[in-house]
């Protein structure tokens, strides 16, 4: 078995001459360095390689669950969107065309007058655009009668097939009864000429038709 000394005594310059149990370990020191050497001179860029394909691979992943996320919102948003259109298509059949306003007007006299009450005033006002979809009109009323019978024109006024609100109630003592100061509004939706001129005018001067 070889000592240390022995191997302190090897001649560098002479390796053929070494014993077989150093020439092994010599071989075997050498093979260890050249795969450390290429490990870490090829390896390295492998493994370089290999941590930015990982980290691409998670932002990958990152954005399909956000793309994922977005896709799920879409459908909930369209489906609010789809609801939203249907109610407001059931709203907009609350409201009369310009030619049915009249009969609404006829259908609000005939409640109170229904109730016996006694109409001192019917005034209908200007109307005026809200939103460039619809429009509003107040008319100004003055109905005189029972306590009862003025509840129950506003209930029956409440549940018209159109929409009709009462605003700015007033209740006053007289004679042998009351009278009601009120603002009904109506509503009604504009048809497509009057929806266009108001597009129209809603555009800024200079701004391309």
């Amino acid at each position: 078995m070889m000592k240390l000394d022995d191997l302190k005594n090897l001649n560098p310059k002479n390796p053929g001459a070494w014993p077989w149990l150093a020439k092994i370990i010599a071989f075997v020191t050498l093979f260890l360095c050249v795969v450390i050497a290429g490990a870490l001179f090829d390896w390295q860029s492998q493994w370089e390689t290999l941590q930015t394909i990982k980290k691409e691979e998670d932002s990958l992943k990152e954005t399909f669950l956000t793309k994922k996320r977005q896709a799920i919102n879409l459908d909930l948003i369209k489906k609010q969107l789809t609801e939203t259109q249907e109610s407001f298509g059931a709203l907009l059949k609350q409201l009369p065309s310009k030619s049915e306003m009249d009969a609404l007007l006829t259908d609000i006299n005939q409640a109170g007058l229904g109730r016996g009450l006694q109409f001192e005033l019917f005034r209908p006002g200007g109307e005026t655009v809200r939103d460039g979809a619809f429009a509003e009109q107040p008319i100004t009323i003055r109905v005189t009668g029972s306590y009862d019978d003025i509840g129950k024109f506003s209930s029956d006024i409440a549940v018209l097939s159109r929409i009709v609100t009462l605003n700015e109630i007033a209740i006053n003592p007289v004679g042998a009864g009351l009278s009601m100061d009120a603002v009904a509004k109506t509503f009604r939706y504009l048809d497509e000429d009057e929806a266009s001129a108001q597009k129209r005018a809603a555009k800024p001067a200079g701004a391309k038709k």
